[in-house]
């Protein structure tokens, strides 16, 4: 569920590229493909005792769907998607959608609009203490023998004896929802359905991400 009262788009990272200004400065940005996003079903007030967008996002084969989805998605004439997620929204934002109605690139968002991006970052699998925490490694001079990369003492002396849980360690790095916030947008290809957001975001090529309004623009009241 969305964090702010706006309606978003799910997609799939397509890359990173860049662009070049009138003045022929480089703009990094990365393609986001937020083509065929369709409503799946309108909730309201009455009915579901919230407002909210159902909206579902590529293609998958109706054999991959499991019976209740293939109901749900009958019921609103929408094609099978690979990932399904609710924006809440305001009630005159719902009105003006219906199941199964496509939800255009330029209809949510425009050029120069702040975003959120929200998606799985890269999994980087076990990793060591210095490198899972950006610790900063000891001395490499001479008499530390096999220390340059460790972290070091990790608890207290005999009281209280032991290490008190969440101390940061050794252990799996990456592989986590995050989100990179305040991000421009910096093009919209409606033909195509891209956005060109300025900067990174998470996650490896091909894995999907959800555009939202930024819900913490600097400088707005």
């Amino acid at each position: 569920m969305s964090l702010s009262n706006s309606l978003g788009l799910l997609g799939r990272k397509v890359g990173m590229m860049r662009l070049f200004t009138d003045d022929g400065d480089a703009v990094p940005v990365t393609v986001v493909d937020v083509s065929n996003n369709r409503v799946t079903q309108v909730k309201t007030q009455e009915n579901d005792g919230y407002v909210a967008l159902q909206v579902t996002f590529g293609a998958r084969k109706a054999s991959r769907v499991t019976k209740p989805i293939a109901g749900h998605l009958a019921k609103a004439g929408v094609e099978a998607g690979e990932i399904i997620q609710e924006f809440k929204v305001t009630a005159e934002a719902a009105a003006q959608y219906a199941a199964g109605a496509a939800v255009p690139a330029s209809a949510v968002f425009a050029v120069g609009q702040k975003v959120d991006v929200q998606g799985t970052s890269i999994g980087k699998g076990f990793a060591g203490t210095i490198k899972r925490h950006n610790f900063k490694s000891q001395r490499a001079s001479h008499g530390n023998s096999r220390s340059h990369n460790v972290p070091g003492s990790i608890s207290m002396a005999q009281d209280p004896g032991r290490v008190f849980p969440g101390k940061r360690m050794s252990g799996h790095l990456g592989d986590v929802t995050c989100t990179t916030q305040n991000l421009d947008i910096v093009r919209i290809d409606e033909v195509r359905g891209l956005l060109l957001i300025k900067g990174a975001i998470p996650g490896s090529k091909g894995g999907f991400v959800t555009v939202r309004h930024a819900i913490k623009v600097k400088g707005a009241n």
